[in-house]
C-alpha cells in the first residue's frame, strides 16, 4: 500500500501544515508512522482529508464532520475506488457519490438520485438499482479512474494514461489527456512528442492540433504555432479559441487583415 509524507499531502491536496496538523488532532485521521517518527499518509487518507477540507470550508459542524469521516471510513477501499467517490455536502449531510449509487456518510444509509433542474420544474426521482441490476457496461472504465487519479496523484495519472494508450493506442482522449498533463507539469518536449505521436496514430483531431498549438506557442515557437491552428481549424472551423489565438498571433507579426479577419470569426463564433 502507497504512504504519502506530510510534503505529498501539502502538494496534492494543498493544505497547509497547521491546517493538516489540526485534522489530525481532530481525529479526522490517524496517520501511521515512519522514519523519525514522521506521518505516514494512506491513500484512504487523502481521500477523507480532502473531504475534511470540502466540509469545513462548507461549514459543516465539526461534530458532524468527525461521525461523518468515521462511517467513511469503513467504506473506502485501501487503494483507488473502482468506481471513483464524490463526496460533498448537502446541507448539514454530507452525502457521497460512489458510480451509480449515493448514500449518507454518517448512517450508511443509501439515498435516491435526483436528476434534472428543480429549478426549471424537471425534477424526478430515480431509484438506485440493486448491485445485481447494474450492468457491467456501466462500470467505470480505466479512463475514468486515470481521470479521478488527476485530483489525486498527476504522476499516478501519467502512468495510468500511458498504461490506457500501450492497450489501445487509438484512445484519442487519453492521449489528450496525457499530453495535457505533461504540458502542465512543464515536461514540453515529452508532451510534444506524445501529441504528435497522436496525430499519427490517431489522424486529424481538432484538440490535438490546438493543444500542440498552444505548447508550441509557449515555447516562442510562432510560425509553427499558427500552422498548428490553422490546422485545427481545417479539421474543426467553428473552433472559436483557435480563431482567437491566431487573432493575436497574426497581430503580432504585422498582418493585421488576417488578425481582423480572425477576430471577427471568433467574435461570430462567441455570439
Amino acid at each position: 500500500m502507497d504512504l504519502y509524507g506530510v510534503g505529498d499531502v501539502e502538494r496534492l491536496l494543498r493544505l497547509s501544515k497547521p491546517t493538516l496538523r489540526a485534522f489530525v488532532n481532530a481525529g479526522f485521521v490517524s496517520p501511521a508512522r515512519g522514519p523519525r517518527n514522521t506521518w505516514r499518509f494512506s491513500f484512504q487518507d487523502l481521500i477523507v482529508l480532502r473531504t475534511a477540507q470540502a466540509l469545513v470550508d462548507a461549514n459543516v459542524p465539526q461534530r458532524r464532520i468527525t461521525r461523518s469521516l468515521k462511517e467513511l471510513r469503513k467504506h473506502l477501499p485501501d487503494a483507488m475506488p473502482l468506481s471513483g467517490l464524490s463526496i460533498g455536502a448537502v446541507g448539514e449531510k454530507v452525502v457521497v457519490k460512489e458510480g451509480a449509487a449515493r448514500w449518507q456518510a454518517d448512517s450508511g444509509q443509501y439515498l435516491l438520485a435526483f436528476e434534472g433542474d428543480p429549478a426549471s420544474g424537471s425534477l424526478s426521482v430515480v431509484d438506485q438499482p440493486t448491485p445485481a441490476e447494474i450492468d457491467e457496461a456501466d462500470m467505470p472504465t480505466a479512463f475514468e479512474k486515470a481521470v479521478f487519479m488527476e485530483q489525486i496523484d498527476e504522476a499516478a495519472a501519467v502512468r495510468a494514461y500511458q498504461a490506457i494508450i500501450a492497450e489501445d493506442p487509438s484512445h484519442i482522449d487519453a492521449r489528450v489527456n496525457l499530453g495535457r498533463l505533461l504540458h502542465e507539469s512543464g515536461d514540453y518536449e515529452r508532451a510534444e512528442r506524445a501529441y504528435r505521436e497522436a496525430l499519427d496514430v490517431c489522424g486529424d483531431d481538432a484538440v490535438l492540433y490546438f493543444n500542440l498549438a498552444v505548447l508550441l506557442e509557449e515555447r516562442a515557437r510562432v510560425r509553427e504555432s499558427m500552422q498548428a491552428y490553422e490546422a485545427a481549424l481545417r479539421v474543426d472551423a467553428g473552433m472559436a479559441d483557435a480563431h482567437y489565438n491566431l487573432a493575436l498571433l497574426y497581430k503580432r507579426i504585422g498582418r493585421a487583415r488576417d488578425a481582423l479577419r480572425h477576430m471577427g470569426e471568433y467574435r461570430r463564433l462567441a455570439g
